[in-house]
């Protein structure tokens, strides 16, 4: 759903015509499930195991793929030079490899080297991010908020969770759109969307009591489907009514569709095959598909292509993503974390 978000909006003129409208909001599902992952993983081995043992092991888990997104974005950035990015053309290759090798560590960089012309903290590859914000969340969990009790974690989330809602229903877009560019304002989206989500997460994982809900995991693809691709609401006059909706999204259904699918079981084989493969390349699209999308993006922008011109581009672009990702998967993510583990994680 995120990679098609990103290839329609190729073709949109705003916010209230892109198709697939709500994409973006996968991010702060994917906080969320984060949170809860995280504790599922983690709560209950600290014990065993100092804040250093779980960064080392974040950073095993994480990094490989954020420096192969880098470099996949360092690789096809003059491949994306058009009207729509005029300063690509203006970059020198020192420049660009610098950008990239500072994006290999997810430091954030400044508007003064933003070679796309964007606002990106990652210009050779966007949603460098929301790892970076994942990072903030995986250290103020390890240092702090693992030790809070659970009356302290649902005073966080309260209180981050108003913050949320209120920024969002009040918006200057009517969204929760942002946290990408090393602003002040952008800072304060980022952190508005990570800080409810991920400590949402983490609080159900502590005090949600899992069923066994049948068919789980089919209806809770086809939830984050109609929610990530129902069109705007309230249009450029009540701006508040999608801020709203986008609300509820995040601090309700989200939840729920998170408890619904812990709580699933699947028996069949093909299930289980389709949910390991989906779930392993889950990250490694996320994270390497948008340098093919910002190439698509630049062919859109030189040849005026329509949405129907371009369809049979978008679906190639698609395939070469997941067909990317499984590659770097197989070939490199999961080696390369074999061997970090191997001499690391003694």
């Amino acid at each position: 759903m995120v990679v098609i978000f990103h290839l329609f909006e190729s073709h949109a003129t705003s916010h209230q015509d892109q198709i697939v409208n709500h994409g973006y909001l996968a991010v702060d599902f994917f906080f969320l499930l984060s949170g809860f992952v995280i504790g599922y993983a983690y709560d209950d081995r600290w014990g065993k195991m100092t804040v250093r043992d779980f960064i080392k092991r974040r950073l095993i888990r994480l990094q490989p793929m954020v420096v192969m997104g880098m470099l996949i974005g360092g690789i096809l950035f003059y491949f994306q030079a058009s009207e729509l990015w005029p300063n690509i053309a203006q970059t020198p290759v020192w420049k660009m490899v610098l950008v990239m090798v500072i994006g290999m560590t997810l430091i954030p960089l400044p508007l003064s080297m933003d070679i796309r012309g964007w606002t990106e903290m990652h210009p050779l590859n966007g949603p460098g991010w929301s790892l970076f914000y994942e990072y903030i969340a995986n250290i103020l969990y390890a240092v702090g908020v693992r030790k809070f009790s659970n009356t302290a974690l649902a005073l966080l989330v309260l209180v981050t969770g108003t913050g949320l809602a209120h920024y969002v229903v009040t918006s200057p877009g009517g969204d929760i759109v942002g946290g990408w560019a090393l602003t002040a304002d952008q800072i304060y989206i980022g952190f508005t969307r990570m800080l409810f989500p991920f400590f949402a997460g983490l609080l159900l994982f502590r005090l949600g009591k899992l069923g066994r809900i049948k068919n789980a995991f089919v209806w809770c693809s086809l939830s984050i489907i109609a929610i990530l691709a129902l069109p705007r609401i309230g249009g450029s006059e009540n701006l508040w009514q999608n801020g709203l909706y986008e609300a509820i999204c995040i601090i309700i259904f989200f939840p729920l569709i998170v408890y619904w699918g812990a709580s699933g079981e699947i028996k069949s084989q093909i299930g289980k095959r389709i949910c390991k493969f989906t779930g392993a390349i889950s990250y490694p699209l996320y994270i390497t598909h948008y340098p093919l999308v910002y190439c698509y993006m630049a062919w859109v922008s030189k040849t005026k292509a329509t949405l129907s011109q371009g369809a049979p581009y978008m679906v190639l672009t698609f395939v070469i993503a997941v067909i990317l990702a499984f590659a770097c998967l197989k070939c490199y993510d999961e080696p390369t974390r074999k061997w970090l583990r191997a001499k690391f994680q003694k």
